[in-house]
């Protein structure tokens, strides 16, 4: 199945061009990482992927719908780069996750089912021995286990992260991609915007690289052999090809 399907879209801020016909797909259980030089227009990308915006051109597609359809039900987890913010907010764990899932269900949050779905995914990450602690209180790592808990409560189908990892620790980000990596092993569909090119190049299995066209979409291991990094991130700009297979 095709998890997302991106044809050819251009977008704009008003007069300022934000992305030019850009073509990605994402087949279901694919880790794709998304990369490019800062203010390329990744994370404008995922808005229009979590039908945040609309595309001047082109369509987007969440499981063959229109996303504002295809992410009903909470098929689709997001966490941005300011997730964290919320951790000066006196509340704990497992009350954010909780809040995750009944967001989705609303009233319909009041099932065994509901709590235990709430505790499986605290133990998926890792942070069930967490849930009663105050998110205030725990390491930028921690939290950011949280928010993929919160994703993963209401059975996520696709994660979608931008930047996860600004400001933790290298242990606590190399523990939190090992997760990213075992998750996308069981089957959830994982799309990563990242600033390390080391990292997603050691984690994704396929590469998006932007700068408000597309450079390439393919392969990994193809990645860096490609040359790419210099046409995307230096002045001397050409378009690859990209393949969906």
């Amino acid at each position: 199945m095709t998890a997302v399907e991106v044809d050819n879209v251009t977008f704009r801020y008003g007069d300022r061009p934000v992305l030019s016909s850009v073509s990605v797909v994402v087949e279901d259980g694919e880790f794709l990482g998304l990369v490019g030089p800062n203010g390329s227009g990744k994370s404008t990308l995922l808005e229009l992927v979590l039908g945040l915006h609309k595309p001047d051109q082109g369509k987007v597609r969440l499981f063959g719908q229109p996303p504002q359809e295809g992410r009903k039900g909470g098929r689709i987890g997001y966490v941005a780069q300011d997730a964290t913010a919320v951790s000066g907010i006196p509340v704990t764990v497992r009350e954010i996750v909780s809040a995750g899932r009944s967001s989705h269900l609303g009233f319909g949050f009041t099932g065994k089912e509901d709590r235990r779905a709430v505790e499986r995914a605290l133990e998926t990450v890792g942070i069930a021995n967490l849930a009663d602690r105050r998110v205030s209180r725990l390491s930028g790592g921690q939290q950011q286990r949280t928010f993929i808990a919160r994703a993963l409560a209401v059975e996520a189908e696709i994660l979608v992260l931008d930047e996860p990892t600004v400001g933790v620790d290298a242990e606590s980000r190399e523990e939190f991609y090992d997760l990213l990596h075992n998750l996308n092993g069981n089957g959830l569909t994982v799309i990563l915007v990242e600033h390390d090119i080391g990292v997603v190049t050691e984690h994704a299995d396929r590469i998006a690289c932007l700068n408000k066209t597309l450079y390439f979409h393919g392969n990994a291991d193809e990645f860096e052999a490609s040359g790419v990094l210099t046409d995307a991130y230096g002045a001397n700009q050409r378009r690859l090809h990209h393949d969906h297979d």
